[in-house]
């Protein structure tokens, strides 16, 4: 079987068609997922629901014969969602931080969260881009191909992408008091 095509019988993949895609595409939803979450737990929580999912249902015509691209948005829709229930979480968590001195190695994940939470609040196909780019190091070329569109909106939207993050980061990043309590700027 190659990449290009899956057979589907009634709806299901037949197993020796399903340890192929999976092992053909495991690793690469994977890192997507990771790009996006910034954790390894999280990452692999997402590869496992996609491939639970696609032992589940009926696989739309696209996935027969894009398997890579229908597993890469799915992976980035996963992963932004996974992002956002754990922000929900975490916001009954940060009242504990606040007391708690923290040393340098929290200052990075700090860092970290702040920029998993300024990704979550991008659109899924500026995130798609900005794995593709720096996850997967594909050239704006390769991405406009994959997308199918030109590399000057791949550039653009690249641009808009960093500096929409970069003001993000800013307004959300971790500021430190004189007792070196860590505080979030609202």
């Amino acid at each position: 079987m190659s990449t290009g095509t899956v057979s589907i019988q009634s709806g299901k993949l037949l197993t020796q068609e399903f340890e192929q895609i999976f092992r053909e595409h495991s690793q690469f939803v994977y890192r997507t997922a990771y790009s996006v979450t910034g954790n390894h737990a999280d990452a692999e929580d997402v590869l496992q629901a996609i491939f639970v999912k696609l032992l589940q249902r009926e696989m739309p015509p696209r996935f027969r014969t894009e398997p890579r691209a229908y597993l890469y948005r799915w992976a980035i829709n996963q992963a932004l969602n996974s992002v956002r229930s754990r922000k929900k979480q975490n916001l009954t968590d940060e009242v504990d931080r606040l007391e708690a001195p923290v040393p340098n190695a929290a200052a990075d994940e700090a860092i970290q969260r702040n920029l998993t939470a300024a990704i979550a609040q991008l659109k899924p196909r500026t995130v798609e881009i900005l794995v593709l780019r720096y996850g997967h190091n594909y050239s704006d070329a390769q991405i406009a191909k994959m997308l199918g569109t030109s590399r000057g909106t791949i550039a653009v939207t690249l641009y808009r992408a960093r500096a929409r993050l970069k003001r993000l980061m800013s307004a959300g990043e971790t500021l430190w008091n004189a007792t070196g309590k860590a505080w979030m700027k609202s």
